[in-house]
Formats: structure tokens, C-alpha cells, sequence
């Protein structure tokens, strides 16, 4: 009973602590929170960044497939053949890049 008497005292001071954390950790955690908001900016640049990878990944398949299709272009065509099968003229010197 004892307990009742003190909780009916201080109800305001109560209801106004509960209120209080229960705005802190909304503000902090949760959906629309602090930390929330910061993973989503982060998440944001990653994604930035993973696009702007594969716009250049895309240009540059872009520019291989014109350099195949239409007009043939006879170097680009001769830089394949050496890139893939190892091929080089005589006393000619074939360096790799890694």
C-alpha cells in the first residue's frame, strides 16, 4: 500500500520521467533516429560511388561494342587478338599488364 501512496504523490513526476526517456530514445533509436539517420547517409555514398562504377563500366562496354559493330575497326580488332591469344610479330616484345 505503502507503495501506491508514494506512486500517487509523485504521478506527474512520474508520467514526466516516462515521457521524457521515451522521447530521448525515440530521438536517438528507432526508424527516424540519430543513429538511423547516420547508417543511411553512409549507405547513401556507398551507393553513389557503386553507381558511378558501373556507369563507367557500362561506357566502356558501350565504346568496345561501337568499336566491333558498324564500321569494323581493324586495330581494335587486331588489340583484341593480341590481348587474348598471346600473339605478337617476330622479335617482338609482348609485356603484360596486371
Amino acid at each position: 500500500m505503502r507503495f501506491l501512496e508514494i506512486i500517487n504523490r509523485k504521478k506527474f513526476a512520474l508520467i514526466s520521467v516516462f515521457l521524457f526517456l521515451y522521447v530521448i530514445l525515440n530521438l536517438l533509436d528507432g526508424e527516424r533516429g540519430l543513429i538511423s539517420y547516420y547508417e543511411k547517409q553512409t549507405l547513401i555514398k556507398d551507393l553513389a560511388t557503386e553507381k558511378k562504377s558501373l556507369e563507367n563500366q557500362l561506357s566502356l562496354i558501350e565504346k568496345k561494342n561501337n568499336l566491333l559493330t558498324g564500321t569494323v575497326d581493324i586495330d581494335y580488332l587486331e588489340t583484341l587478338y593480341r590481348e587474348k591469344f598471346m600473339v605478337g610479330k617476330k622479335g617482338e616484345k609482348i609485356f603484360i599488364k596486371e
